[in-house]
């Protein structure tokens, strides 16, 4: 096939895809969901001695019963507490933005999971419990707005930077969908190093479906920066994975080098440094994404198969 040739059928199959993709995100944003963002934060801001009872009778489960009214007179009157409600009233004077987000985020999750039922969908303050920034229930999804101040915020003080640096606005959303897709998913079966990448993967591919605008690089919480690295290091960072024998590999230390949150990955060379971390669920996304391209498979059929049918069909080849 001749170049010029080659060149039509590459742009006539890319136009194809951009079509249907079209075509399915204008009938998705036809799906009517319900959604109303109840701002506890701000009512417990401005609520009184004499207000309080009625608050609480709105939302009995954030007042738990073996503490005291005076309990949360006094919060109120405690200096942290607000500056804590003056921080978070400027950083979401309307939350309007963010409403929008998971209007759309919804509209995407009942069209693949129409059984799923949108929450109530509550925002608080939580004394920045950054391991709690959202908490889902069967039918309650709490937000904690302190925790999406800013990296350099001086409430985030003392603070690891790595955990901080996403302490931002852009990442409420994906946090939202990550508890969604920690309950869709379930945990890997095998304990291999392969399992968990693939795990991983699976969580940010539901990401790319269900939250299709927001930009790659928050979906997985790198920086701009951080994001370009991997893209123009994967190979590198395959081939280094398959040179030291790791996809099949029990050891638990890789979690930590290359999956869980941390200042970088941890190839005990000279780029550590340079390198962002969590490179481990990035090829994870890539292979995942590379397995849906080349299987006729639904998303149900993907969240069900295994890490190894998933890795044999992917046919996965780094970015060069």
């Amino acid at each position: 096939m001749n170049r010029s040739i080659y060149t039509v059928v590459l742009l006539s199959i890319l136009f194809f895809a951009c079509s249907k993709e079209s075509k399915l995100e204008k009938e998705i944003a036809q799906i009517p969901v319900d959604i109303t963002i109840e701002r506890f934060d701000q009512y417990f801001s401005k609520v009184t001695p004499e207000t309080l009872p009625d608050l609480k009778k709105d939302y009995p489960f954030l007042f738990p019963k073996q503490y005291p009214d005076q309990v949360w007179l006094d919060k109120l009157n405690d200096t942290i507490q607000i500056e804590v409600n003056e921080e978070v009233a400027k950083a979401f004077p309307d939350f309007s933005q963010q409403k929008n987000e998971l209007y759309s985020f919804y509209q995407h999750l009942k069209y693949y999971f129409p059984g799923i039922k949108v929450p109530r969908i509550i925002t608080v303050t939580s004394d920045v419990d950054y391991h709690n920034k959202v908490v889902l229930s069967s039918d309650k999804l709490l937000i904690s707005l302190d925790t999406y101040l800013g990296k350099d915020h001086h409430f985030y003080d003392g603070i690891q930077v790595f955990l901080k640096d996403n302490f931002r606005i852009a990442q409420l959303t994906p946090d939202v969908v990550s508890i969604y897709a920690k309950q869709l998913i379930g945990r890997p079966k095998q304990r291999t190093f392969l399992a968990n990448m693939i795990y991983y993967g699976k969580e940010l591919y539901l990401k790319d479906v269900l939250i299709p605008s927001i930009p790659d690089e928050e979906k997985i919480g790198y920086t701009k920066e951080k994001y370009e690295w991997a893209l123009a290091n994967e190979e590198e960072v395959w081939r280094y994975f398959i040179e030291k024998e790791l996809l099949y590999s029990t050891d638990t230390s890789l979690l930590g080098r290359f999956l869980h949150p941390g200042p970088f990955s941890k190839f005990y060379l000279e780029l550590d440094n340079e390198s962002p971390d969590r490179l481990g669920q990035f090829i994870g996304w890539h292979i995942v994404n590379s397995y849906m391209k080349n299987n006729d498979v639904s998303l149900q059929q993907l969240l069900m198969a295994d890490a190894e049918t998933i890795f044999k069909k992917s046919k996965y080849k780094p970015a060069r």
